[in-house]
């Protein structure tokens, strides 16, 4: 496929979604609250972006604080309507999650979790749901020989996969998971496939590396253009397959493959509408930025003012029209690409499209 070559239909398509997304950034709806519960983590992950560990240099955020914070939110809006994620670290390294699970759903918000699995016991899942968990994200790598490299933990693909079962066999309970693609596993998908089918899998979701945290400097970790390629035209093939709901995660443009392989076209919802609180109380957006794009803290400044007023960085991104996205013909679609994706200085560390030109 010629990623530069948009068809009419397409580009008419892109057309409307940017009209909507303009809308969608002048009101600004929060939708989404990322919480960073802890920063401690149970796995040393070779590609983790926060750079985690079993004992962390900050101290896990109390749950009263958090729950000003909802209170403060749902004093301005319909808690209904606004999705707590909760993420880490590992977010069951928490002994009081359950606790917090219940706090957030008593307050009338829906929550979910990210995690990889490795603590989750069939009593644990038991008493998350009886705390009100509505969705969870699993992390599985690939295989076990592939998986437990990633992760650093001869146990963890099958604590993962045990896990993934267990969410499956859970009547109306939503799930998906994650797989990261890379040199080593990119050959595999549908191995990966077929087991996550096994395990009754219905929803999976695909992202790369990028150059930020442990997995920066590792080349095997980073897909080579015709690998990128080979990813997306994967996606397209399984879509149509139709045995598995597949798609990429919402990382950046992709050109004439928008469309295809996600079910949606491309937008960054990072201080649209999706906030973050963070374990050291600052206010940011999506829990993936890991340069400092914070807007405030929870513990000097009113978290909806905040997010009202102080998000100008994220919602104008004319700001990011330099270097090589100055001249890009698609950067009234791209907007500059994920705010993850910029380093401290704003420069751009990783262009999907780029990528799949190469």
């Amino acid at each position: 496929m010629k990623v530069d070559k948009l068809s009419l239909r397409r580009r008419l398509a892109l057309e409307i979604w940017r009209k909507l997304e303009g809308d969608n950034v002048k009101s600004h709806p929060l939708r989404q609250l990322f919480w960073e519960c802890t920063l401690r983590c149970n796995l040393n992950c070779r590609h983790c972006g926060s750079d985690c560990k079993t004992e962390a240099g900050k101290r896990d955020m109390p749950l009263n604080d958090l729950l000003k914070v909802l209170d403060n939110i749902s004093a301005n809006t319909d808690p209904h309507k606004v999705f707590v994620i909760i993420t880490g670290g590992e977010p069951l390294m928490r002994a009081d999650l359950e606790q917090c699970g219940r706090a957030i759903y008593d307050r009338g918000f829906p929550w979910g979790m990210v995690t990889n699995g490795l603590a989750m016991t069939p009593a644990r899942f038991k008493r998350l749901l009886a705390s009100g968990m509505h969705t969870a994200t699993v992390s599985l790598d690939g295989l076990e020989e592939d998986h437990n490299y990633m992760r650093g933990n001869s146990n963890s693909f099958r604590a993962a996969s045990d896990a993934i079962a267990m969410m499956a066999a859970e009547r109306d309970f939503v799930f998906d998971v994650v797989t990261c693609v890379t040199q080593r596993n990119i050959d595999k998908l549908d191995t990966i496939k077929e087991h996550l089918l096994s395990l009754g899998c219905t929803h999976w979701r695909l992202f790369t590396v990028f150059p930020v945290g442990r997995g920066a400097t590792d080349e095997k970790l980073q897909l080579t253009s015709q690998q990128m390629r080979q990813l997306m035209d994967y996606i397209v093939d399984t879509r149509r397959e139709g045995r598995i709901s597949v798609q990429y995660g919402c990382e950046g443009f992709l050109g004439a493959y928008e469309g295809e392989v996600r079910d949606h076209f491309f937008a960054c919802q990072a201080g649209v509408t999706v906030g973050s609180v963070l374990v050291d109380g600052s206010i940011s957006a999506c829990a993936s930025i890991r340069a400092d794009y914070n807007q405030g803290n929870i513990y000097t400044d009113n978290f909806w003012d905040v997010w009202n007023n102080r998000f100008e960085l994220y919602r104008n991104r004319e700001w990011m029209k330099k270097d090589g996205c100055a001249e890009c013909k698609f950067f009234r679609y791209c907007k500059g690409g994920g705010m993850h994706l910029r380093d401290g200085e704003g420069n751009l560390l990783f262009c999907h499209l780029e990528k799949l030109r190469g």
